[in-house]
């Protein structure tokens, strides 16, 4: 069982900078791939980037390619999104999900549906 709190969302202008944080609970963070997706009001969840179990791959949605950037720490057992040059149409509830070693596959980390755990969410905002 894993447990996931995202932090760090908030309101920025375009063309700032924002750093998410998702915190997990539970010994085995490092058996999990982690992503991020966003849920835009009426519309679908979609992919943003995913970080692999050891931090050494790191994948993104195309949007976003360039700007964010997915980083892990699997000894404090947190997930960061650093977000920058971020525009209006980044706005969005940011969600971060774990992924369990056992269901990858490739091209698995695009999917809602192979991830395990989610977190609540944290609002960002982008004003222009």
């Amino acid at each position: 069982q894993v447990a996931l709190v995202e932090s760090g969302g908030g309101l920025v202008q375009a063309g700032g900078s924002l750093r998410l944080s998702c915190a997990a609970s539970g010994r085995t963070f490092s058996s999990y791939a982690m992503g991020w997706f966003r849920q835009a009001p009426g519309k679908e969840r979609r992919f943003v980037a995913a970080i692999d179990w050891s931090g050494g791959s790191t994948y993104y949605a195309e949007s976003v390619n360039g700007r964010f950037s997915i980083s892990r720490d699997n000894a404090k057992n947190t997930v960061y999104l650093q977000m920058n040059s971020l525009t209006p149409e980044d706005t969005s509830i940011y969600y971060c999900a774990a992924q369990a070693r056992e269901k990858y596959y490739s091209g698995s980390y695009y999917h809602t549906q192979e991830y395990d755990y989610w977190g609540q969410g944290t609002q960002v905002t982008v004003s222009s």
